[in-house]
Order: structure tokens, then sequence, then C-alpha cells
């Protein structure tokens, strides 16, 4: 069975330069979601769960992170060390659910009330490697392509550790959270496919109707790590390496 196993909620604090919320811990009892409110004005879709850069995070499309126990796991084990719950930032980890498998506009039904719908992949920043603290995250965590999702919230509902989530409708359109995040990071000859998933947001929809992929934000200074010029023309995982700005029309990363 798919299960909510975990509900990790925030509040701000200091994360290398920048204050943020990414700092999610798991909270006992039922947790109120409701969709926030549009990019700028609304944060998160949890009650209790703060969102400090509200010009680039949060808002209806990002109103809950889900990541998966499996994938947190599984890079646990890569790293050597534990991972809580939590860990990425993610406000719902789940058991039993391939999260980046999902397809985009999938609807999920959690516990009795709660109904969510898949919006737009995770994308990986700076906020998000200094608060793991390993070198190179973000290019590691890109060439994974296991972002987790996004969801928005199309009716309210409390969610709890154990709810189960059941899928109530899948698009026919085929698109992944995977192929959506791939396509907008490593692999832009992959756009073209996303036409169909009118679910993604509207700043997405924008970046596949330029064929434009998303901007992100480089890994801190490594003496190790080849810069643009070092990077192979034809090598499209190091993409992820050679942006660094936050005005493609996309939010970046998790500065939640």
């Amino acid at each position: 069975m798919s299960t909510v196993l975990s509900v990790n909620v925030g509040r701000v604090r200091t994360v290398g330069p920048v204050r943020s919320g990414i700092d999610k811990r798991p909270v006992d009892g039922p947790v109120a979601v409701a969709a926030p409110g549009p990019r700028g004005h609304g944060g998160s879709g949890l009650a209790g769960d703060d969102v400090w850069d509200l010009r680039h995070h949060g808002g209806d499309d990002q109103a809950v992170y889900v990541y998966a126990r499996e994938d947190l796991d599984d890079w646990s084990a890569d790293l050597g060390r534990p991972l809580a719950s939590g860990s990425f930032g993610e406000n719902l980890t789940t058991a039993g659910v391939d999260v980046s498998a999902t397809v985009v506009g999938e609807q999920w039904q959690v516990g009795d009330d709660l109904l969510l719908e898949v919006s737009d992949p995770r994308i990986p920043c700076r906020t998000f490697a200094d608060f793991l603290a390993e070198r190179r995250w973000v290019r590691r965590f890109t060439e994974r392509a296991a972002p987790g999702t996004y969801l928005r919230v199309l009716r309210p509902g409390p969610v709890r550790a154990g709810d189960p989530i059941r899928v109530v409708l899948r698009p026919d359109h085929g698109v992944t959270v995977r192929t959506a995040f791939r396509a907008l990071t490593t692999a832009p000859q992959l756009l073209p496919l996303l036409g169909p998933a009118t679910q993604l947001s509207a700043e997405v929809r924008d970046l596949v109707r330029r064929r434009v992929p998303v901007a992100m934000d480089a890994d801190a200074a490594d003496p190790e790590d080849p810069g643009p010029e070092d990077a192979g023309a034809g090598d499209t995982d190091a993409g992820a390496d050679r942006a660094t700005g936050r005005d493609a029309g996309v939010a970046v990363g998790d500065e939640r």
C-alpha cells in the first residue's frame, strides 16, 4: 500500500549564506493542508511550515513537496550516512510510491479528504547543497534524476503519518516527473515532449514553449569540478553546472 510515512514541516533558519525553511522535521498528529495562494503571496500548503523566499518558492504550484523514502534510502547508502525523513526538505515522505515516475497531473487522494495534483519536478539549488553539506551535490542530484515532485492542493484536508495514498486520476499523456526533470535540466532535446502536460506550472510551460531549459544555481566553487570551459560540448549532464541565474522564468530549488 502507498502511504504517507512522515509529515515534515520547518521553521526558517540560516543555511549557508541565506535564510531558508528547508530544514523539515517530522511532526505528530494531523496537519492542515490547503492551497496557499499564488507565488509571491502564498507560502507552503502545510500549516506551520515556513517559506522564506516567497518570490521564488511556495505558492499554489509548489504547495507540497513529496519525496520517496525508498529514494532517501538509496541516497543514504551512497552517502554513507543516515537520512531522516525530511532530509531533502520534503513535506511528505512516502512509502510505496515511485514519486519520480508519477505522471504530471496525476491526482492523489491522501487520507479521507485531501486531494493533491502532481505539478513540477523539484530543481536543486545551492541552498540544498549547503544544507546537505555534500560536494557537487547539484550535479549529483541532477544526474540521478530522482527529483521528487511538487503538488498543488485541489481539495484541502488534514494529513498525518500513516494516511493511505490513492491515485484517483492519471492523465493519458504519459509525461512523468522524471521526464520533465530531465527535459528541464540535462536533456533539453526532450522539451517538446512536455507540451501535452498542461498541468505543469505556467512558468514551466513558458519554458517549454520557448524551448529553454531551467537556469540552475551552480554548485559552490570546487577546484576539482570542471568549469564550463573544461566540460565537453556534447556532455548534456554538464548543463547542471553551466547556468547560475534565477531568472529563466521558473523558480529553482528549495529555499522554502
